[in-house]
């Protein structure tokens, strides 16, 4: 399917709290980047990460999360942004909060970086504040956004998330050299032994082996740095890795045993934690 899914098949295949709601879709531009409009009342993320930046704007109430090591809320006006492997949560002050979100990888970001800068961009595109006060930003993000839900007007959908992320990168951005979550050091190890390795069953005397720490130490040492135990990262890293074979029009069974998930039902609760959305609502939305 190309274009979004309804509410109905989005919370068809596990329903939220009352009141809560949400549509997963893929925008028809951007290679099918994927775009999320929420309500939620009382469903609280569990801790996870994306391979892509999480960027969005809150339309009403009021959010909550932990991410780079603080506590931060968002309200109408301003702008989120979390970075790839940023770990981050996410829950409903009193009263609940809407919000509209895209998950642009690395290149899409260069892309727009290179445009607005007249060369091409090899770094990577940073956001020093994980929230920013811009409501004429957050405006344009958010017509950009209905825009590309609507699809009605491709092109003009697609001008205007261009717009969005250029500003975004004028104003609260920056071009660094090191790439995202390449960092060195014994948690470094650990996290790409995980990252190539995510289906087995890892025992953690090898991870501390390979960090060349105490297990007490490195479980530690890994939730300093990452934000996760090197538990929760497995978890995490199955479920970014079942995103690609959903997109790929792999069924959730099939992806459930691929990406090391002891059945379906594993996955699907692993992946509405984080996500928001069942795996087969987001299968529809995207593959």
């Amino acid at each position: 399917m190309d274009g979004p899914i309804t509410q109905a098949e989005a919370l068809g295949a596990t329903p939220l709290a009352g009141g809560d709601r949400a549509h997963f879709f893929a925008a028809s531009r951007f290679g099918g980047i994927d775009c999320l409009r929420a309500t939620f009342l009382k469903h609280a993320y569990a801790t996870h990460t994306h391979d892509t930046y999480a960027i969005g704007s809150i339309t009403a109430g009021c959010e909550v999360w932990n991410a780079r090591g603080r506590r931060l809320y968002a309200t109408p006006g301003e702008i989120v942004f979390n970075h790839p492997l940023d770990a981050h949560d996410g829950a409903p002050m009193e009263g609940g909060y809407s919000y509209r979100m895209t998950y642009p990888g690395l290149d899409v970001l260069r892309e727009v970086a290179g445009a607005v800068g007249g060369r091409p961009v090899a770094g990577t595109p940073t956001f020093p504040e994980p929230v920013v006060r811009d409501p004429e930003g957050a405006r344009l993000f958010i017509a950009a956004h209905a825009a590309l839900e609507d699809d009605g007007d491709g092109l003009g959908g697609e001008e205007l998330l261009l717009r969005a992320f250029g500003r975004m990168l004028v104003l609260h951005g920056r071009i660094t050299a090191a790439p995202l979550g390449a960092e060195p050091g014994p948690v470094g190890r650990v996290r790409a032994l995980i990252e190539a390795r995510f289906a087995e069953d890892l025992r953690l005397d090898e991870l501390a082996a390979v960090a060349g720490l105490s297990s007490h130490h490195l479980i530690r040492a890994f939730r300093r740095e990452t934000g996760l135990t090197p538990h929760a990262y497995v978890v995490d890293t199955r479920v970014r890795r079942a995103q690609a074979w959903l997109r790929a029009g792999i069924g959730p069974a099939e992806t459930a045993a691929a990406v090391g998930f002891a059945d379906q039902a594993h996955l699907t609760r692993a992946f509405k934690a984080r996500l928001g959305v069942p795996p087969g609502a987001y299968q529809r939305a995207v593959a």
